[in-house]
């Protein structure tokens, strides 16, 4: 459990610190406080964690496996008549407790953390300081509109404004000024420009139209892409609800029963893959004499062994949501996994029967 705390945390550093230079890009970048940086970052962390302890889990019993192995401790262990199924005991404790931990995860922490992400991810993406007050730079808030800021001074006056606005198949308009602010007006947002000009390109005869203003108002909110309550993702919904769908509940999510039932049991196969991973990590080092070499050729058997059992479970995934009827392809990679652990505890405590026998007489 020791080992396994700290490969979890060097793996969910590793993951997360990742992911947290892509957040940086996404929010720092669009003008976000550090203060929502670090709210997004921490909401990530359950699915940074979820991907991170099978595999700590995995390192931590290759890593005690074979120590004790390099300092004979298995050897003597075995020496007083234990059993391979006798000392994948403990392993078999240590992986029912990542299971319990990975549940907590899958069915609880993971849905919650993701529904309030993108909620919070949606009010982001219609913030019109992140959208639109960018210096600098030609930004496109929607297809059809760009919109250009030279300079955004410390008292929050924008500094000569472009904006061309194209969405019509009529006319072109272009908007350009000064200078501006951004000023709430009830629910909208309002760009009062000062001292521009309106340009207004008919397309149907190729004629342009001139105004020039002291102060204009242009609704801005209509720039942002507004999104609408389309109802919640498949990743928001209790485990239960996943596995009992609705037609409702397909039209909400835009989903298929067969996906929503798959992403439910796949939640069960989750956590058994964490005891999956450390009883074949012990299993695999079991297999093989001892060598002063130590057991590299055994790790590589049990990183290859993973490799396997993930692929199984990409190919029961796809079965699984392709058809609502094979929900029970989803546990192909769990019931692999254990059959091969099984066989190779097996082959540890039968070496004989996979070795070949001299035939004949031995000459004196």
């Amino acid at each position: 459990m020791v080992l396994f705390g700290f490969f979890s945390l060097v793996l969910v550093l590793i993951y997360w610190i990742n992911r947290a230079v892509v957040l940086f890009d996404q929010l720092i970048a669009d003008g976000q406080s550090a203060t929502v940086f670090l709210e997004f970052t921490a909401l990530t962390l359950p699915s940074v964690m979820r991907l991170a302890l099978p595999l700590a889990a995995f390192a931590a019993a290759v890593y005690v496996t074979n120590r004790m192995t390099t300092e004979s401790e298995l050897v003597v262990v075995q020496a007083t008549g234990y059993s391979a199924f006798r000392l994948a005991r403990p392993v078999l404790y240590f992986g029912i407790i990542v299971a319990i931990l990975m549940s907590l995860l899958m069915h609880f922490l993971v849905p919650m953390s993701r529904a309030q992400y993108d909620q919070r991810l949606s009010e982001i993406s219609q913030s019109i300081t992140a959208r639109l007050l960018t210096e600098g730079q030609f930004i496109e808030p929607v297809d059809g509109v760009t919109f250009y800021i030279r300079d955004i001074t410390p008292a929050g006056e924008l500094q000569d404004i472009f904006l061309s606005d194209t969405r019509s198949e009529t006319e072109h308009v272009t908007y350009t000024a000064s200078k501006a602010y951004v000023v709430r007006d009830n629910e909208d947002t309002q760009l009062v420009m000062i001292d521009g000009m309106v340009q207004n390109l008919r397309l149907a005869d190729d004629r342009l139209f001139t105004t020039a203003f002291a102060d204009f108002a242009y609704n801005v909110g209509s720039l942002i892409d507004a999104q609408r309550d389309v109802g919640r993702a498949a990743a928001h919904l209790s485990t239960w609800e996943l596995l009992n769908p609705t037609p409702a509940l397909e039209a909400e999510t835009r989903r298929p029963a067969a996906r929503l039932m798959s992403r439910g049991h796949d939640r069960f196969n989750q956590a058994l893959l964490g005891t999956v991973a450390a009883l074949l990590g012990f299993a695999t080092l079991l297999i093989g004499n001892f060598s002063r070499f130590g057991v590299w050729r055994q790790i590589i058997a049990a990183i290859g062994l993973i490799v396997l059992v993930k692929a199984i479970e990409t190919a029961g995934l796809n079965a699984a949501r392709s058809d609502a009827r094979l929900w029970f392809a989803t546990y192909l990679p769990s019931v692999a996994g254990f059959a091969i652990v099984w066989f190779l505890l097996f082959w540890a405590g039968h070496p004989h029967l996979f070795k070949r026998r001299i035939k004949g007489d031995v000459t004196q």
